[in-house]
């Protein structure tokens, strides 16, 4: 059975750059993407023999199911929220929602899946093609609710990755020029925590110092150590970060404060230097006991490094290769931002690839920014790797991971 993906794509072109275009006008933010759930579930409708559901764990989350006979269950995840960022690009189709903007892609992501759910049902329609494809459309990648929580965990337990073999994504790369591409086995994208802290101690007149403790004097060391962490007691070989964002206190110019709040984010890739990192981080902030000071600490875990399957990447660098034989496959991990995709590769193997998108006019446009844009050229490209990826797993022209526990299993 020979299917000829570029041609179907050739043939979507236009119409995957309006979804881009449609979506990128209208962004909301996360668990908020009422109008844009709306605009998935009527364009997933449209396909012939497609099974729609929404609401599955989160009010906005759209799943598209083809289905037929038995054969191996894939899945291809598009997020679907934007940023609270007021947009400052000049193309001729910004953001109608001021103060909220598609800066880091999820408008691409969205308008390739849609694409790729329309060629695959004329592919169901025009087939005896057996097996499931799933089309997950997840809300709320960017931020938490008020439990903490991302979109990608309440999917979860609401049971859409049911019987699914593996699960696909891809990323926008502004990186990286039209005609690359990043595939990374393992750890590719980071573990991501916050920590919360406060140093205590008694405060005082500012004339009399030597009457009480002072916090602030305590935070010299205690930064000292926490920047020491990364430099002096992680491998060099590990991936880590720890940073600090925010540090608030005082209240006049005469006054000692009684406290000092700080916060930071501590990145790392593997689970041993995520637990490393925090237990360090206790031990910096036990330094103030030395100085008659006291503190209070708490890391929020966020969510885990995304793991992806050297097995499922060996399909998507065949696909590549096959599709694209001059595109830069570039083997490096995708740096140390958090991706909420890595709680589906945990539960189920998968990957996501990172797709070059910059425009080629020596302007850097990168992701969570006001001028970010991508090169429209990427998105026939996009569709087509995704859409041959599924078919090579549905013909049987590529091995599904088999006997898959969890994603450190396959690493061992």
């Amino acid at each position: 059975m020979e299917m000829n993906t570029l041609l179907y794509v050739h043939k979507l072109s236009d119409e995957i750059i309006r979804l881009r275009r449609y979506l990128h006008q209208h962004p909301e933010l996360s668990f908020e993407e009422y109008e844009t759930s709306k605009f998935v579930y009527q364009q997933l409708s449209n396909i012939e023999g497609m099974q729609v559901e929404k609401g599955i764990g989160v009010e906005t989350s759209v799943v598209g199911t083809l289905t037929r006979g038995n054969g191996p269950t894939v899945a291809i995840r598009a997020d679907m929220d934007a940023l609270p960022i007021l947009e400052t690009t000049e193309h001729s189709f910004p953001s109608a929602n001021s103060g909220v903007m598609h800066a880091c892609g999820h408008d691409a992501h969205t308008a390739i899946a849609l694409s790729v759910a329309t060629i695959m049902g004329e592919i169901w329609r025009n087939s005896d093609i057996q097996g499931t494809v799933k089309f997950i459309f997840q809300p709320a990648e960017e931020n938490t609710d008020e439990s903490g929580k991302t979109g990608s965990p309440y999917l979860i337990e609401a049971g859409v990755l049911k019987d699914i073999d593996c699960i696909i994504a891809l990323h926008m790369d502004p990186e990286h020029e039209v005609g690359t591409t990043r595939i990374h086995d393992g750890y590719s994208m980071a573990n991501v925590d916050v920590f919360q802290a406060k140093i205590f101690g008694t405060g005082g007149h500012g004339a009399y110092p030597h009457l009480g403790t002072d916090p602030i004097w305590m935070l010299g060391p205690v930064l000292q150590a926490l920047h020491g962490i990364v430099a002096r007691n992680i491998s060099p070989l590990d991936a880590a970060v720890v940073s600090i964002g925010e540090i608030k206190a005082g209240s006049a110019s005469n006054i000692i404060p009684t406290e000092v709040y700080l916060q930071g984010t501590l990145r790392s890739y593997t689970p041993e230097v995520r637990i490393e990192l925090e237990q360090r981080l206790e031990k910096a902030f036990s330094i103030v006991e030395a100085f008659g000071g006291s503190y209070e600490l708490e890391v929020l875990h966020g969510e885990p490094a995304l793991y992806n399957s050297p097995l499922v990447n060996t399909t998507l660098k065949e696909v590549v290769s096959e599709l694209y034989p001059t595109m830069n496959i570039i083997d490096i991990p995708f740096g140390l931002g958090g991706e909420d995709f890595s709680y589906m590769t945990k539960v189920v193997p998968g990957s996501m690839i990172f797709l070059g998108c910059s425009i080629p006019d020596g302007m850097k446009r990168d992701l969570h920014t006001p001028i970010f844009d991508i090169d429209e050229r990427c998105l026939p490209i996009g569709t087509a790797i995704l859409t041959q990826t599924l078919l090579n797993y549905l013909l049987g022209r590529a091995q599904l991971p088999q006997n898959y526990l969890n994603s450190e299993n396959e690493a061992m």
